[in-house]
């Protein structure tokens, strides 16, 4: 275990469907974690490890086996359009 100090921590809010979610909760309590915890490290770890790969090719076929992402970049696309959004400006 290693920890790693951040000069600027940028918050996320992550949805996770159902089954990820319950994934998540069964590992952190195996680990003794906390669910965000262990999420900020797999995220950090994924990303570090894309940086190592060819990212481009990585990236896109990650993405690609994501269940919905399609349809649903394309429902928040249209919401943006509609003025159904918030600016992160604003957050």
């Amino acid at each position: 275990m290693y920890s790693r100090v951040v000069a600027d921590p940028v918050r996320l809010n992550v949805s996770l469907d159902a089954e990820h979610a319950e994934k998540l909760r069964r590992r952190a309590a195996q680990a003794h974690l906390k669910e965000g915890t262990l999420a900020r490290s797999l995220l950090s770890t994924v990303l570090d490890q894309l940086d190592e790969a060819d990212s481009s090719a990585t990236v896109v076929e990650l993405l690609d086996g994501i269940p919905g992402a399609l349809e649903r970049a394309g429902l928040g696309r249209a919401q943006a359009k509609a003025g159904d959004a918030v600016p992160l400006s604003d957050w």
